[in-house]
C-alpha cells in the first residue's frame, strides 16, 4: 500500500504550473530543480476545484480497473484544474511508482511532501519513498535530509535507520551514515543499540574517543548488558595501552 500510494506520484510527466503555497526547504528544491520545477501547462485559467474534484475521482475508478495511462490522464487533468491537489498529486504519484516510472514519481513526491501540512501515513511513507529513491540515485545531499525526517516522522522504524546507515556507509559516506545514527538516537533515546552502532561507525572511521563516548551511552542505557560493557572496557584498554 505504501509503495501503491507513492507511485502515483510518478506518473506527473506532463507540464503544469503550481501556484506557490510554502517555502520549499533545500531536498525539495533540489529535487524540483533536477526535473524542471514541475512547469506543467494548465488547461484553464483559474483553479477549478470542482472540476479537479471530478477528474481525481474518474482517475479514481481508472487505477481500480488497473487501467492506468487513463487513470494518469484523469490525474493529470486534476492538477491541470487545480495546481495544489495534494491528493490527486499523490495518486498520480502512486501510480507512476507502481509503474515503476521513478523519475516521474520524485518530483511528485517532493511536492506532494510540500504542500501536505499534516503528519499522515502518506506523508511519511512519501518522505521515505523519496528518501529510499533519491538513495538509489546516489544524490546523496538530497536523500539525507529526507531520511532524517522520515527517522523523525516514524521514529520506532528502527530497521529503517540501520538500512540507510549501512546504504551510506557502504558508499563510502560514513559521514551521512554517522548523521543518520544521531537522528535515530535523537528521536529514539533510549535505543542502546543506535548508540552502539554510531560507536561503531565513528571508531572504523578512527574518531576513537567519540566512539568510546557513544559505547559507554549504550553501556548507561543498558546496563545488564555484557555487549555493551564489554565494547567499552576494550576500547579503553586499547586506548590505555596507546
Amino acid at each position: 500500500m505504501k509503495f501503491q500510494l507513492l507511485a502515483s506520484i510518478a506518473a506527473l510527466g506532463f507540464s503544469l504550473t503550481f501556484t506557490p503555497v510554502l517555502a520549499q526547504d533545500t531536498a525539495t528544491s533540489s529535487v524540483l530543480d533536477r526535473y524542471s520545477g514541475l512547469d506543467i501547462t494548465r488547461e484553464g485559467p483559474t483553479i477549478d476545484a470542482e472540476l479537479a474534484q471530478k477528474m481525481f475521482r474518474r482517475g479514481n475508478t481508472y487505477s481500480n480497473l488497473q487501467r492506468y495511462e487513463e487513470a494518469i490522464e484523469e490525474y493529470r487533468k486534476a492538477i491541470s484544474a487545480d495546481p495544489n491537489f495534494a491528493n490527486a498529486i499523490r495518486n498520480l504519484a502512486n501510480t507512476y511508482y507502481f509503474l515503476e516510472r521513478f523519475d516521474e514519481a520524485k518530483p511528485l513526491l517532493a511536492r506532494y511532501i510540500e504542500l501536505e501540512q499534516q503528519v499522515t501515513a502518506p506523508l511519511i511513507a512519501a518522505v521515505s519513498t523519496l528518501g529510499e529513491l533519491e538513495r538509489q540515485s546516489q544524490n546523496y545531499d538530497s536523500s539525507i535530509q529526507y531520511d532524517e525526517r522520515a527517522i523523525a516522522l516514524d521514529p520506532d522504524n528502527d530497521s529503517q535507520v540501520h538500512i540507510m546507515a549501512n546504504t551510506y556507509n557502504n558508499s563510502g559516506r560514513a559521514d551521512l551514515a554517522i548523521r543518520i545514527y544521531r537522528a535515530g538516537i535523537a528521536a529514539t533515546p533510549d535505543n542502546a543499540f543506535f548508540d552502539r552502532s554510531l560507536g561503531r561507525i565513528l571508531e572504523q572511521e578512527g574518531h576513537v574517543e567519540d566512539a568510546l563516548e557513544a559505547y559507554r551511552s549504550a553501556a548507561s542505557k543498558d546496563p545488564e548488558s555484557d555487549f555493551y560493557a564489554d565494547l567499552v572496557l576494550n576500547l579503553e584498554s586499547r586506548l590505555a595501552r596507546q
